[in-house]
């Protein structure tokens, strides 16, 4: 009789151990501490389950899980740019989730064909102009920016930034390789000088008329209007109104997959799921001056207020799975 209430009283404790253990999640980051963290007390006042994080670059939180395998702790990956998601997926880091909430807010083409992965909010890569030198109406799409008329007006970020490289990846499944690189070529005979490290730099250049144009990520366009509001700086939505219906601005994301040897899969799931609720979207894209992944929430007014635009509707897995070859096209092309 004392075995058996030792072995059930052994058996108590392992129950409680594992619902201890589902009240917490673990997850890797290489979304910044800052952006994420006053998410994660918001998710754990409203249900009690502790999140642990650990943030890092992308490809060091990649080797990590890859070194750790089986034994890893973390349940969910998460990062900036569908390029590195992608990534993640084809070396077997994550693992399909299907979730009828996570599939009714997210939509289509904001996340991997396979479930492996989820956007959680939306950045566009557009253009930025000087309004002293450009006036809108001579804007139109990334593609014209090969035109010879911007000859030396022509101002970009690095290629060896993923935010580019996804860009070309996107525009290489829109028009095919070999029409990717005529583009390409045509924005490095106009640039007006050598590719910059960041994208504040280059918008930089463009308000002291170093240059006419550029393309940048929209929310290094709002943090740097709010510090130098009287920057002669203006947002232009390029690819609207094209017969091409998937046609549109390049988006990219920030997002999370529960990874493939997850403890808590059930909790990361919900945590995800959550993450892409109406209540946790505002948080979770207004603290960087991004666009809510889930179509039903507005955006903040800061964001708002730079106006409407039709996003490009191609998977953004294309941005992954191209990557490779548009870092190649973009070394044949002189794009450094």
């Amino acid at each position: 009789m004392k075995s058996l209430k030792s072995a059930l009283f052994g058996a108590l404790l392992v129950v409680v151990a594992q619902a201890a253990q589902a009240d917490e999640v673990v997850v890797y980051s290489a979304r910044n501490e800052q952006l994420i963290k006053p998410l994660f007390d918001a998710y754990t006042k409203e249900t009690g389950v502790q999140i642990k994080f650990v943030t890092d670059k992308e490809g060091p939180l990649m080797a990590r899980l890859k070194a750790e395998g089986r034994n890893t702790p973390a349940d969910i990956f998460m990062t900036v740019d569908a390029g590195n998601l992608w990534q993640a997926a084809r070396e077997d880091l994550l693992k399909p989730v299907n979730s009828k909430v996570l599939a009714a807010n997210i939509p289509e083409h904001l996340r991997d064909p396979g479930n492996e992965w989820f956007g959680l909010s939306v950045r566009a890569r557009t253009v930025v102009y000087n309004r002293n030198k450009v006036k809108a109406g001579e804007l139109g799409t990334y593609e014209d920016l090969a035109n010879p008329k911007w000859k030396e007006r022509l101002c970009l970020r690095t290629s060896k930034k993923v935010y580019n490289q996804s860009l070309i990846g996107m525009l290489m499944a829109e028009h095919g390789e070999p029409k990717a690189e005529q583009i390409v070529r045509g924005w490095v005979a106009n640039l007006a000088t050598d590719p910059f490290p960041d994208d504040t730099k280059a918008m930089e250049a463009v308000a002291a008329g170093l240059c006419d144009v550029t393309v940048v990520n929209t929310y290094y366009f709002g943090r740097l209007m709010e510090k130098k509001p009287n920057l002669p700086l203006a947002i232009f939505w390029p690819n609207q109104n094209l017969k091409d219906k998937t046609a549109g601005v390049h988006v990219n994301i920030s997002g999370a997959g529960v990874t493939r040897h997850a403890k808590h899969e059930a909790a990361a799931i919900k945590l995800l799921e959550w993450l892409s609720s109406e209540k946790a979207q505002n948080l979770y894209a207004d603290v960087n001056l991004e666009y809510p992944a889930n179509p039903k929430v507005k955006a903040d007014p800061v964001v708002t207020a730079w106006g409407s635009f039709k996003p490009n509707l191609i998977n953004i897995a294309q941005a992954g799975a191209l990557q490779a070859k548009a870092v190649m096209l973009m070394d044949r092309a002189g794009y450094k």
